[in-house]
């Protein structure tokens, strides 16, 4: 069990409370108090759990926030094959440790040898509300008896509940599980954390870096899963919503340009939007035009559009599919199929990228023509104004068969 710290001594001690109330033996579970630089009573409140907990204490400096290299400290002075972590102003239910470790235990078809990842259930996790109401529900009563009370409250619920409803609380259904994936109370096989490389430790200020740890996993394989049985609360405590809204934006750029591909360009304006939900609604929109789509050859398309665009003009293509016309001069190729670019990309005349277009590598009018084209007709209701406004930033004119694109005219070539 590790646990991240930063000037928290009241809410960690609650937190240490909780696992000491487990309804599991306190001597057959580890908890590493990671504690990232505090100057208050931390490590005083962790040293007087010692004798309750089999508990170790890890301090690194205060060089800003590093959540996620404290997690990682933690995580190595583990000794368990399951490493979960719990956020400090996180109260643990009594069943805590047992249901994550059933979890883990259970049959589940693709988890193989290298375990699976298991999110589990956080009642009164709502970072963007006010909830005074549940500090006093839980001054009056114990935690368990606050969820009895108000587990069918949606003020209460999980903020990922109607996400994991949706899916019949099977995440097996879901094309992108991972954004659900929330540090407060998870829980993941040593083996499967290490090899991702756990927390990317680049991560320097809130938000993102536990859905960028999720999103490896699942790449790598892990099957996903939720409990309802394993569930913590959420300690109502103030936070710097403002700040904290500008780090979450900082961390999407950092991860679209860590992870360039569509789904980071889906992630990223979901952020933007302030609505992780689109990420799952937008990565199954889009896999489903991928497999549309994949047989879709624009390359007469193109064709026609660069038969009149000037030796030594720059060109970026979006949505250029498996085949361009082979008089094509190099210039930058985008699709949204990494297996199709692949087969564009093949002869080395021309560089490229794996994306949608909704936001580019590129540099502001860095090419002359960027040309649209029709794959991208089953995205354009959801993606037309956005994939425009990325041409047009790009590009010092827009082509494509869209009414919205500007119509061809005359380029100068490029000495």
């Amino acid at each position: 069990m590790v646990v991240p710290t930063y000037n928290r001594c009241g809410l960690l001690a609650r937190t240490l409370e909780s696992l000491a109330a487990q309804r599991f033996p306190a001597g057959e579970f580890e908890v590493i108090v990671a504690d990232d630089g505090s100057s208050d009573e931390t490590a005083q409140v962790a040293e007087s759990f010692s004798g309750r907990l089999r508990l170790l204490y890890c301090f690194q400096e205060d060089q800003g926030f590093r959540a996620a290299a404290a997690r990682n400290a933690g995580a190595r002075l583990a000794q368990a094959p399951v490493l979960a972590f719990l956020d400090s102003g996180t109260l643990a239910g009594p069943g805590f440790v047992r249901s994550h470790l059933a979890a883990h235990r259970a049959t589940h078809p693709s988890a193989g040898t290298g375990g699976r990842a298991v999110l589990g259930y956080c009642y009164g996790y709502r970072p963007l509300v006010e909830m005074p109401w549940l500090t006093t529900a839980l001054s009056e009563l114990e935690p368990a008896q606050v969820v009895r009370r108000y587990a069918g409250d949606p003020a209460f619920q999980d903020l990922r509940h109607a996400a994991f409803a949706g899916a019949g609380f099977d995440l097996g259904q879901l094309t992108a599980p991972w954004f659900l994936f929330w540090s407060m109370n998870f829980s993941v096989s040593a083996d499967a954390f290490w090899r991702v490389d756990g927390f990317d430790e680049n991560y320097r200020a809130w938000g993102g870096e536990d859905t960028e740890l999720g999103f490896r996993l699942f790449r790598a394989g892990v099957p996903f899963t939720v409990s309802r049985e394993a569930w913590t609360i959420e300690l109502p405590h103030d936070r710097n919503l403002n700040v904290n809204l500008q780090s979450v934006m900082r961390n999407a750029r950092y991860f679209l340009k860590k992870h360039s591909e569509p789904i980071a360009e889906i992630a990223f304006g979901a952020f933007r939007n302030e609505d992780l939900g689109l990420i799952e609604s937008e990565s199954a929109a889009l896999a489903s035009w991928t497999r549309e789509a994949a047989d879709l050859d624009v390359s007469a398309e193109l064709e026609k559009a660069t038969a009149d665009i000037p030796p030594g003009a720059s060109v970026a293509v979006f949505g250029c599919g498996a085949a361009v016309p082979s008089a094509l001069a190099p210039c930058v190729l985008l699709d949204f199929d990494r297996r199709l670019l692949a087969r564009a990309l093949a002869g080395g005349r021309h560089t490229g990228y794996h994306a949608i277009g909704l936001r580019t590598p590129l540099r502001g009018h860095s090419v002359d023509v960027v040309i649209l084209t029709s794959r991208l007709g089953g995205l354009w209701t959801r993606w037309g104004e956005r994939l425009l406004a990325e041409a047009h930033r790009i590009g010092r004119q827009v082509r494509g068969p869209f009414p919205e694109a500007a119509a061809p005219g005359a380029v100068s070539g490029r000495s």
